[in-house]
């Protein structure tokens, strides 16, 4: 048997190139204005915060950080499959934008709701969107009391409605006796309102007249009602107004009772102002009679 020659024989091993070859140093240049200028677009818009608006600051700067990504890709002729990545995000993120201009644009309304929203329910966070929900409960109408007419009588009108002021004077008197005045974007009915259950009925205990000409918006009872049973959100904000209300309407009172002697009341939620004056002043007079008594001897 004839013995090979390995000397002869040539047991050398090309090395083949890897198709995906590995990073041997780092590259001496950046990648460029538009590939950090993605990035930093990128970031401002994970920066946006929640709700409507939020959203749409959310993707305006994703919008507008994957255009730059399609932008650079195309800058390298080997990266087709970021191209075509970064071009889908950018197509998404910019349908994701035209959606929400058409919603924000759709949802718009006049200006008497655009002020009441400004000046009662921007504040609290409440969206356009359940805003809209809450104007389409009052069918979008705002009414006007001439000068001197009644919005409600004492005794007589009952308590099927809540409204609330947009311009104009309301005086508040019980058996004819000033209370306080409601101003405008404040709430003609929360008391009675907060004072009974769904299922009750009353009827106002004062009367409501418009010193000067007045315009407002109403909700009706059972409708508003309907509408918080299907959205717990605009119960827990209206009960939040309609209660902090209440207790600007308590503060005002506070300020301009006083009793007979000069000092003033500290009202606190009184069912009738007239029992309580009375109480009040009672107790006065006892401890006038107590304080006498003990000075006598």
């Amino acid at each position: 048997m004839e013995i090979p020659d390995f000397e002869a024989m040539n047991f050398t091993v090309e090395p083949v190139a890897s198709a995906y070859p590995l990073c041997e140093e780092w590259r001496e240049g950046s990648e460029g204005a538009v590939f950090h200028l993605a990035n930093i677009f990128l970031f401002l818009g994970f920066m946006g915060g929640s709700g409507f608006y939020g959203l749409l600051y959310l993707f305006i700067f994703l919008t507008l950080g994957f255009f730059c990504f399609t932008l650079w890709s195309l800058s390298d002729p080997c990266t087709t499959d970021s191209f075509l990545w970064s071009f889908a995000l950018f197509a998404i993120c910019l349908v994701q934008v035209l959606y929400l201009s058409y919603r924000l644009r759709s949802v718009s309304f006049d200006k008497d709701f655009q002020e009441l929203y400004n000046c009662m329910f921007k504040r609290l966070g409440v969206s356009l969107a359940h805003f809209g929900k809450i104007v389409a409960c009052c069918d979008g109408e705002v009414h006007t009391l001439e000068k001197d007419q009644c919005f409600a009588a004492e005794g007589k009108t009952s308590i099927d409605k809540l409204s609330v002021l947009l311009s104009g004077r309301i005086r508040v008197t019980i058996n004819g006796e000033f209370l306080h005045y409601i101003h405008p974007f404040q709430f003609l009915d929360s008391p009675e309102w907060d004072s009974l259950q769904p299922s009750e009925e009353g009827v106002f205990e004062v009367t409501l007249q418009a010193d000067d000409p007045c315009r407002y918006v109403t909700w009706r009872r059972k409708k508003l009602y309907l509408l918080f049973a299907k959205h717990r959100y605009i119960a827990k904000i209206f009960a939040l107004v309609v209660r902090r209300d209440i207790a600007e309407k308590l503060y005002s009172l506070s300020d301009l009772a006083c009793n007979r002697y000069g000092y003033p009341y500290d009202l606190r939620l009184p069912r009738d102002p007239h029992l309580l004056g009375t109480e009040v002043e009672r107790a006065d007079d006892d401890l006038q009679v107590s304080v006498q008594g003990r000075r006598a001897p």
